[in-house]
């Protein structure tokens, strides 16, 4: 159990956050590594930052490009790639100190292509822990094909994130990320995930994933909407391949649709005359028999379905309602994250 692996770490305006990150890789208990470092054409102290670990630790590689995202930087950190294992950090990111060791062991053991790690959403002054999906007292969850696409395409016990996986090379090596998107995974871990017969989730984290402080309210833009292209690109897919999942394939789109259009609800200023809204209504809209049937098991979200339908604005409502509900202790809280404090 001494094959190399590679981490990759695409860099951009992370200046407090770097050192943290690339420590947290180079003090892992598993040795053996290859860590790339790609400047993505940073505009503070990244690059200076990165190539000071390059002098003092020659397991570090860096490559300086002119900005391109992250999908880009991945894309070029690849290129230089010579690890049987790949994994992908973000730089505001860290690891726990056994993490790659774990994750090597597990996928020599189970002989799986893909091994992820349970993780924390990273504050300040708190960690979350999601024991909603994950129980760090149980053992690892191994997937077949089958059982790995229904879990991705619901994005509950397998998350569609790039990060906090360990990879076999061979398997992503000719998969580059999509360029010039955000929610770049969407578009890019089915295609991974086709071509994997056994896949490990661990119940332990190992993965400490920075939450920032902008609200995603207000840093909002249409941007955002990129997640529903890679859903629809991705459920494309899902007909294709894998037919049997089409109707989860149609909640994830229905949910996440409803999402993002009251999200342009509240930021009406930058939805201008309400295109992006009318777009979500008429996707909607015009695939309500296939949707409808697809919500059939989910009482709630049929009835968030026919509510919007009817008009948008009494889906709202109903959302407002129940919050209201809660507070005043009529219907009960929905389960939430174990909190750890600092």
């Amino acid at each position: 159990m001494n094959q190399k692996v590679s981490v990759v770490v695409p860099i951009y305006k992370v200046e407090q956050y770097l050192a943290r990150c690339v420590e947290s890789i180079l003090e892992q208990t598993y040795t053996n590594l290859e860590v790339i470092l790609v400047n993505d054409g940073s505009p503070d102290n990244c690059g200076t930052i990165a190539e000071s670990y390059a002098i003092s630790d020659n397991r570090v590689k860096v490559f300086h490009k002119e900005n391109g995202g992250l999908s880009d930087a991945r894309n070029h950190g690849m290129q230089y790639v010579t690890g049987e294992y790949t994994i992908f950090v973000d730089s505001d990111d860290w690891l726990e100190r056994s993490m790659i060791e774990e994750l090597v062991k597990i996928s020599s053991e189970y002989e799986a292509e893909v091994v992820q790690s349970a993780f924390y959403y990273a504050y300040n002054d708190h960690l979350l822990f999601d024991n909603r999906v994950y129980n760090q007292k149980a053992s690892p969850v191994v997937l077949d094909n089958k059982l790995l696409m229904y879990e991705l395409v619901r994005n509950n016990v397998v998350k569609n994130f790039a990060w906090g996986k360990l990879y076999k090379t061979k398997l992503i090596k000719d998969i580059p990320f999509k360029k010039g998107v955000l929610f770049e995974d969407v578009f890019w871990a089915h295609q991974v995930m086709r071509s994997v017969q056994t896949f490990v989730c661990l119940n332990t984290p190992y993965y400490f994933y920075l939450q920032r402080d902008d609200s995603i309210v207000a840093t909002y833009s249409p941007r955002n909407l990129d997640i529903l292209k890679g859903l629809k690109e991705r459920h494309r897919f899902i007909e294709k391949y894998y037919v049997n999942l089409t109707n989860e394939s149609y909640k994830t789109l229905l949910k996440t649709n409803l999402i993002h259009y009251n999200l342009l609800l509240r930021n009406r200023k930058k939805d201008y005359k309400g295109l992006y809204r009318k777009e979500i209504y008429e996707y909607i809209k015009g695939n309500f028999t296939e949707i409808k049937k697809a919500a059939e098991d989910d009482e709630l979200l049929k009835k968030q379905l026919i509510l919007f339908i009817i008009h948008p604005y009494l889906n709202v409502f109903f959302l407002i309602l129940q919050k209201v509900l809660r507070k005043v202790k009529i219907l009960p809280q929905p389960i939430g994250l174990e909190r750890i404090d600092f």
